[in-house]
C-alpha cells in the first residue's frame, strides 16, 4: 500500500475519479473532510457506491475513514461501512487500548448485523501526544489492528512543533514505528498538505521509507505517483533478498545460522527482512 488517496465523502463525482487513479488504496473520509450537517448524506452515498458494481474487478485496496469513537456518528458510520467490500477501517483520534476494545465491539455488532464474514481489520491514527504515548498499549490491543497511522498536522501543530525540521519529524516517526514493530503491525505516513511542494513531500516520504514505512497517505492525484515511487520495491534490493534465502537455504544444509555473503555477514534478522521484501512483492505482483 505505497500510497493512499483520501476522498472527501461529500464529493461523490470524485469517487469514480478516485479509483481511475494508480492509488494501491482509496481511503473514503466522513471525518475531518466533511462538515457535521452533511455527515450523514456523505455516509449514505459512500455505503451506496462500496454496495454498487463500481468496484467489480477493480483491484485497490478500500478504506473508510469514520469518525471518531465515541462520537455521536461512529456507531452508525461502522453499521454502515461494515462491508466485504471494506478492507480496512481507518479509526482516527485514538489515545488508548480500552478505545480499541470498545470500538472492535460495536464493529462486531455491525458485522454481525450485516452478515460480514470476514472479520475487518483496523488502521489506527495516531495523531496526538497520549496517542503517541499510549501508542505500544493501542497497537497490541486486539488483533484486529493491521497498523497504526501518524498524524503529523494533529500532533504537531496542537502542540506547537515545527514540522519543517526533520529532527521533529523524525522523532514521531521513529517512535510511532518502533510501536508498531512490537507487534509486526505496518506503520504509515501522515498527510502532507501543501500539495505544489513536491520537493516536501518526497522529503517527508523518504524518511519515513527509511524508518519502514510502507507508504504515505495523498490528499491530491498529483502525490500518488511521488508515494509509489518512493515507496516502489527496488529491483536491486529484491534480488539481493532472493540471494540472501537462497544463501540462507544452503548454510542450513551445512548447520549454519550465521554466514557471509560478499563479505557481510548474515544471521537471522537480515533473512526475516529479505523474507518480507519477498512477501511484499509477491504480493504488489
Amino acid at each position: 500500500m505505497r500510497s493512499k488517496l483520501f476522498v472527501p465523502g461529500a464529493r461523490r463525482e470524485l469517487f469514480a475519479k478516485a479509483l481511475a487513479t494508480q492509488a494501491d488504496a482509496i481511503s473514503f473520509d466522513v471525518e475531518d473532510s466533511v462538515v457535521h450537517d452533511a455527515k450523514g448524506a456523505a455516509r449514505d452515498q459512500i455505503a451506496e457506491f462500496l454496495r454498487s458494481d463500481a468496484l467489480r474487478g477493480r483491484d485497490k485496496i478500500i478504506i473508510v475513514r469514520v469518525n471518531a469513537p465515541g462520537s455521536h456518528h461512529f456507531e452508525g458510520d461502522l453499521m454502515a461501512f461494515a462491508c466485504p467490500q471494506v478492507a480496512l477501517l481507518n479509526l482516527p483520534k485514538i489515545e488508548s487500548a480500552a478505545e480499541v476494545h470498545a470500538a472492535v465491539a460495536v464493529l462486531e455488532a455491525a458485522e454481525a448485523r450485516n452478515g460480514v464474514q470476514q472479520p475487518i481489520r483496523l488502521l489506527l491514527n495516531i495523531e496526538s501526544a497520549k496517542g503517541l504515548r499510549q501508542a505500544p498499549d493501542i497497537v497490541a490491543a486486539h488483533p484486529r489492528v493491521a497498523g497504526l497511522q501518524l498524524g503529523l498536522a494533529d500532533l504537531f501543530e496542537s502542540a506547537g512543533i515545527d514540522r519543517e525540521d526533520p529532527r521533529n519529524r523524525h522523532a514521531a516517526l521513529f517512535s510511532m514505528r518502533m510501536a508498531a514493530a512490537e507487534t509486526g503491525a505496518f506503520a504509515y505516513d501522515s498527510a502532507y498538505p501543501d500539495v505544489s511542494n513536491d520537493a516536501g513531500f518526497r522529503a517527508e516520504a523518504l524518511e519515513a521509507k527509511r524508518l519502514g514505512y510502507v507508504g504515505k497517505s495523498c490528499i491530491h492525484p498529483r502525490q500518488i505517483a511521488l508515494a509509489n515511487e518512493v515507496f516502489r520495491n527496488d529491483e536491486l534490493d529484491i534480488a539481493q533478498a532472493r540471494r540472501i534465502v537462497a544463501a540462507a537455504k544452503s548454510a542450513a544444509v551445512e548447520g549454519r545460522g550465521a554466514f557471509l555473503l560478499d563479505g557481510r555477514m548474515i544471521d537471522r534478522p537480515y533473512l526475516r527482512r529479505a523474507e518480507a521484501l519477498l512477501a511484499e512483492a509477491d504480493r504488489a505482483s
